[in-house]
């Protein structure tokens, strides 16, 4: 399994209004992922204020790390403005993958 990095921006119009609403349902199923989740959490302004979210997540393609997101109730809420998919590769760090 190749391990991804998603970072998602909210947009600006209304993200963080519809980051509120969806937020019950996103935590539900962001914490029905499992194993895949290696690290996830909102990604925070100089206020502290939610702006987006970080997942680092295991995925067979860069096609179902998309797939996944896409099941992200945040992303069909229209929460995102901007989305960032990269493969990456664990280099040093604690919970590195042997």
């Amino acid at each position: 399994m190749a391990l991804f990095c998603l970072h998602c921006l909210d947009n600006e119009t209304d993200g963080a209004a519809r980051r509120a609403e969806a937020r019950p349902a996103h935590l539900h199923w962001a914490g029905g992922l499992g194993p895949v989740v290696r690290m996830a959490g909102p990604l925070l302004d100089a206020e502290g204020r939610m702006v987006g979210s970080v997942f680092l997540i295991e995925a067979e393609s860069l096609a179902a790390a998309k797939a996944l997101n896409a099941e992200d109730p945040y992303s069909k809420a229209g929460v995102f403005g901007r989305v960032t998919l990269n493969e990456t590769r664990w280099a040093i760090g604690e919970g590195k993958p042997a």
